[in-house]
C-alpha cells in the first residue's frame, strides 16, 4: 500500500514478544539482564519491543548448514 512505510511498526510487550520468538518471557527477561537479545525500550516500568527490529534481529540468528554454508576454498 502507498505510504505504509511511514506507518510506525507495531509495539509488543514482553508476553507478545517472547510468543513471536517462540521463547518464554522469563527467557526475555534473563537476555534483558544479560545485556542480550533484541533491543528493547522502556515505557516507564513497562518493557516494549518494536516489531521490526524483533524481526530484524531474529534474521541475524540464522545458522548455515552444511547445505546452505559457503563452500571454503580448497575443500573437497
Amino acid at each position: 500500500m502507498k505510504g505504509e512505510s511511514n506507518m510506525p511498526s507495531k509495539k509488543l510487550n514482553t508476553q507478545e514478544a517472547a510468543a513471536y520468538l517462540g521463547v518464554k518471557p522469563c527467557t526475555l527477561e534473563l537476555w534483558r539482564c544479560r545485556k542480550k537479545g533484541p533491543r528493547y525500550f522502556k515505557l516507564g516500568s513497562r518493557v516494549m519491543y518494536d516489531l521490526a527490529e524483533l524481526e530484524a534481529w531474529f534474521a541475524t540468528r540464522g545458522v548455515h548448514t552444511t547445505d546452505t554454508a559457503p563452500q571454503l576454498r580448497g575443500s573437497k
